[in-house]
């Protein structure tokens, strides 16, 4: 059932890289803009302006195909740094409203608003004001979502953009749920919408009336979750101050590696890179993951987990490029390598002597 009493915003900002430099690069408002690396390094499309999607340019697609798509389209290397300080911006007027905050990435949040510092009955006047103060205090718009759960709250903040409102009160979820897709579900992809597409499984709602046998065949252990959700039912608590799961990088290189000495070098400074922020973050991992991307687009992972958590530089570094004796490194073009770090704690104590300090590990919502 969904709750009567919450009172649930998702706040997603429009485009958020793109439109922090368009807004300070007046010579890029209302141009196809996107932020990323270059065509000729291989570069992917990290955000896109509403200008480049109106010509089918999207975020995570390959910027050769975002140019193929739009030959005007105006490439931004990427101010990280920037970036962060806006958002930085952004969560602090959140969190003039709720300690309720609840961040998903660098632009997007969930905020718990049935108590707000405010006194707002309504959750939808909630959304107004914060989304007029984003905009008087950044320059940059942000849509928005309100509904009884996270669920809907999310969707719905996507049903507007750019800044956009969309309220969802109890007494009409059963008509919103009504007309979504079967792909608003988390998880559901191409492959998985097809599959369910392919069974009469067109809508949200007509997840109600499958067969449990079938739909466990069809989306596997999702199949439990995707139900409730298809009746609106999503219990989860807005949670402040998630803890980060994991830590890593990688890089697309402009030409294949093939020298395995160069492929070990790379992944051993990513290990390195994922072992500096463990000590700045005081924290210490279990996991070593590489991701090996051939030339023929064939991806393969490989991960270690040891004992102990470990932050030692050395040690992690060591074990990623072991891990590369797992796969055709050396005998096989590479083009994206990756190293990271999982099963974070905030001890260097084995698992189960000490549990009061282990950080709670969360699932992170596609999308």
């Amino acid at each position: 059932m969904v709750s009567l009493s919450r009172r649930i915003l998702h706040v997603d900002m429009d485009a958020f890289y793109a439109s922090v430099e368009q807004r300070d690069r007046p010579e890029l408002r209302g141009q196809p803009v996107v932020v990323g690396g270059r065509p000729e390094e291989r570069g992917v499309v990290a955000a896109a302006s509403y200008e480049a999607r109106a010509f089918g340019v999207r975020s995570a697609s390959s910027m050769a195909k975002a140019v193929r798509l739009c030959p005007t389209l105006t490439i931004v290397r990427p101010a990280f740094k920037k970036y962060r300080t806006v958002s930085a911006q952004v969560f602090d007027l959140f969190r003039t409203v709720t300690p309720l905050v609840e961040p998903l990435s660098l632009d997007e949040a969930y905020l718990d608003v049935t108590e707000n510092a405010w006194g707002e009955q309504l959750a939808s006047q909630v959304a107004r004001k914060l989304k007029r103060q984003i905009l008087k205090e950044t320059g940059l718009t942000a849509s928005a979502g309100v509904a009884p759960n996270k669920f809907i709250a999310k969707i719905a903040s996507g049903w507007r953009k750019p800044d956009g409102l969309t309220v969802v009160p109890h007494e009409r979820v059963e008509t919103f749920l009504e007309r979504l897709p079967v792909e608003a579900l988390w998880g559901v992809g191409p492959v998985t919408g097809k599959r369910l597409r392919d069974h009469g499984i067109l809508k949200l709602v007509d997840i109600r009336s499958v067969d449990d046998d079938l739909f466990r065949r069809l989306v596997g252990k999702k199949a439990v979750l995707f139900r409730r959700l298809a009746y609106g039912d999503d219990d989860r608590p807005v949670v402040p101050n998630r803890a980060a799961k994991s830590c890593g990088s990688e890089n697309t290189y402009a030409s294949d590696l093939v020298d395995l000495e160069r492929i070990r070098k790379e992944v051993d400074q990513m290990a390195r890179r994922a072992a500096s922020w463990l000590e700045d973050k005081h924290l210490w991992a279990r996991t070593v993951t590489v991701k090996v991307r051939y030339s023929d687009f064939t991806t393969v992972t490989r991960s270690q987990t040891g004992a102990l958590p470990t932050r030692d530089a050395a040690a992690i570094a060591e074990r990623a490029v072991d891990l590369l004796g797992r796969t055709d490194a050396g005998s096989r073009p590479i083009r994206l390598l990756g190293t990271s770090v999982h099963n974070l704690t905030d001890t260097n104590q084995p698992p189960g002597l000490k549990t009061s300090g282990m950080l709670q590990l969360w699932d992170t919502p596609a999308g």
